[in-house]
């Protein structure tokens, strides 16, 4: 496991409590991507949430989205624990055996934005999104 970060999931309000942060704490907002730029057909009421974000400050980083069209966010499960592999075969592994008694939410697959992905919630109800970089 090359990295660990904290995923906040929000319903509808991602970018303003990313400011928010901001405008408190310090630190800046280093990405922002809107689901419009997905290239799947997104309803138009959720074009301008936001499909992934990165708040920094210092050595602290917190990654954030709003919840997908389809799945509302409820509090409790708007934690996920975003973990990044140099090694494709050490993350194919790691997610095989986590999600062995829990539930695949996506099956590990290329995406659009250059990364082997997946998501999954071990038996525990802990939510995981697996990243390994197509350039690693």
């Amino acid at each position: 496991m090359k990295q660990l970060d904290v995923y906040l999931i929000y319903n509808g309000n991602c970018e303003e409590a990313l400011n928010f942060y901001v405008e408190k704490l310090g630190g800046e907002i280093t990405e922002l991507s809107r689901f419009s730029e997905m290239p799947q057909p997104v309803p138009e009421e959720h074009k301008n949430r936001l499909m992934h974000s990165v708040y920094t400050n210092d050595d602290v980083v917190i990654m954030a989205s709003d919840g997908m069209p389809d799945q509302p966010m409820t509090i409790g499960n708007n934690v996920n624990l975003s973990v990044t592999y140099e090694n494709l075969e050490a993350m194919e592994k790691a997610f095989a055996n986590l999600s062995e008694g829990g539930k695949v939410i996506m099956e590990l697959q290329d995406t659009f934005w250059g990364s082997r992905f997946g998501m999954l919630e071990d038996k525990f109800g802990i939510c995981w999104m697996f990243s390994h970089s197509k350039e690693s």
